[in-house]
């Protein structure tokens, strides 16, 4: 029996990467998933992927800019499974422009803060009084260590990861007296976007070299093992926290 045997999640972000990799760990250990993202053909991949395992995958298209989408995501999920356990915001935009700070446009921080942060905020919000009248919840978020080291190019993202920390953080202190425990991961794990380009390549390559470890992580091997955890009812103590999962690449104070 699986971690998360009979617990209902809805993942965020799950056509590829992280998010694909963190709800295929999450059915394989016995939860049901509500899988959510743009790319309905990925989560459809996904779904046969996982099938077979304890728990099953629901596709979902979702755009997470569009609020409507985020209350049809929360009520599909009580609808397919009758409550909701399990929150991991994982999808982030704004990666698809990266810019350095003298370059950032209103627009393009504004892009990273609504489907980040704000779509975060508000899936706490409506996931919330289900989880309320459970006594239970596992709300997970995705930051960068881009926000924490400043990496030169990444101006509105690392602002938009920034802003989830402090969501996180705050999060915790307010909803932990209802049995729900809020905290955080920051990925350093190799992603499609690597691999789609020479450029791309050569900087995963980079990466590795400079990995403690001597490789840049996978997303389902080394990446969603620790997600799980945080989502299982082991962590019951675990609340406010911020877990870097990259090998050491980036070491948080």
């Amino acid at each position: 029996m699986g971690i998360l045997e009979g617990r209902a999640a809805i993942v965020v972000g799950a056509s590829s990467g992280v998010g694909y990799g963190c709800a295929l760990r999450f059915a394989e250990e016995g939860a049901n998933v509500l899988a959510c993202a743009r790319r309905l053909d990925r989560l459809e991949k996904l779904a046969r992927e996982a099938a077979g395992m304890d728990g099953r995958i629901v596709p979902m298209k979702c755009d997470v800019s569009k609020e409507e989408d985020l209350d049809n995501v929360v009520k599909r999920t009580i609808s397919e499974f009758g409550r909701v356990d399990i929150l991991a915001c994982i999808a982030q935009g704004g990666m698809d422009h990266p810019t350095h700070l003298l370059d950032a446009t209103p627009e393009l921080a504004l892009e990273s803060y609504i489907t980040g942060p704000l779509y975060t905020m508000l899936l706490i919000q409506k996931c919330f009084p289900y989880m309320k009248e459970q006594h239970y919840g596992r709300i997970i978020t995705c930051a960068s260590a881009s926000a924490v080291s400043g990496t030169p190019g990444f101006a509105s993202y690392a602002m938009a990861k920034g802003a989830i920390m402090a969501l996180t953080r705050f999060a915790a202190k307010e909803l932990g007296r209802y049995g729900i425990t809020v905290n955080c991961f920051l990925p350093v794990i190799r992603g499609e976007s690597f691999d789609s380009s020479p450029q791309g390549q050569a900087a995963a390559e980079q990466i590795a070299k400079i990995s403690p470890l001597g490789y840049f992580g996978d997303a389902y091997k080394d990446c969603s093992p620790i997600v799980a955890f945080m989502a299982s009812e082991g962590a019951h103590y675990m609340n406010g926290q911020f877990i870097s999962i990259c090998g050491g690449i980036s070491i948080i104070a």
